[in-house]
């Protein structure tokens, strides 16, 4: 049914699957178009009471953007690019069920910010969470929206300007990682919670994520607004598309060495 996602179920748990190991998962656009589906499929799915997130492979749990296909970006298209995460994370933030992320490895960039909007998130030590947009010359609008609302306003700032990454330690700490756990306990622990809170009341489960949306949509209205605005003038300047040419000739350039 689907190209770039495994779905599977287990009593009342779906377990969605990120699948595109070679590039550690990253999202392209036909990727992003499928998770939103499943996610809504899912949510209409009367069986389906709760929804493990992860990705395939023992290194991430996505990388986020596929950069070969955002390198070729200008600024319509970027514009563009922010109305199709519109899509996917109106999926997540309208699910009337909870999303647990076992998070395998990497979440960086929008995989970090699809992590962040999952309700419970399972990590190990190796895992590594952060925006390092900035170092392929993309600016960042929901992430620091999203860190702001959940860590504060100063680190928010330094995890953005710097673009650096958090193991799952510090993510633990900080409260971005609610359950660490050994790298192979990872996706277990995140079906015992799904199947924990998929026993839960369904109707006070949905009022409860409903009013969660309710209270963050005119944050999420404008981070999405922003990023239409910011993303254009980004891309329309051609710093992205050079810092992303840099990465792939400097990455080429390993592999011949």
């Amino acid at each position: 049914m689907y190209e770039y996602l495994i779905v599977e179920r287990r009593d009342a748990v779906e377990t969605v699957t990120l699948n595109r190991p070679g590039v550690l998962n990253a999202w392209h656009a036909p990727m992003r178009v499928e998770l939103a589906e499943a996610l809504e499929a899912a949510n209409a799915e009367e069986a389906v009471r709760a929804v493990v997130l992860t990705g395939a492979g023992d290194r991430a749990f996505s990388a986020g953007q596929d950069l070969s296909e955002s390198k070729a970006f200008e600024g319509e298209r970027a514009e563009a690019w922010i109305e199709e995460w519109r899509r996917l994370y109106g999926a997540i933030r309208g699910m009337r069920k909870p999303l647990i992320a076992a998070l395998n490895g990497v979440a960086a960039g929008s995989a970090f910010q699809v992590a962040l909007q999952c309700d419970i998130r399972v990590g190990h030590r190796g895992s590594q969470m952060g925006q390092p947009e900035i170092n392929s010359g993309i600016a960042s609008t929901l992430g620091p929206w999203l860190m702001k609302e959940m860590l504060g306003l100063s680190r928010t700032v330094e995890l953005t300007l710097t673009g650096r990454m958090m193991d799952g330690e510090e993510c633990h700490r900080i409260g971005l990682i609610h359950h660490l756990v050994e790298p192979h306990e990872v996706r277990a622990k995140a079906m015992d919670i799904a199947a924990e809170l998929a026993a839960k009341p369904p109707v006070a489960m949905r009022l409860n994520k409903q009013r969660f949306a309710e209270m963050t949509q005119a944050g999420f209205e404008d981070a999405l607004s922003a990023g239409s605005r910011i993303q254009r003038e980004a891309y329309a300047s051609g710093e992205p598309q050079r810092m992303m040419e840099a990465f792939f000739a400097e990455r080429a350039a390993r592999k011949r060495g």
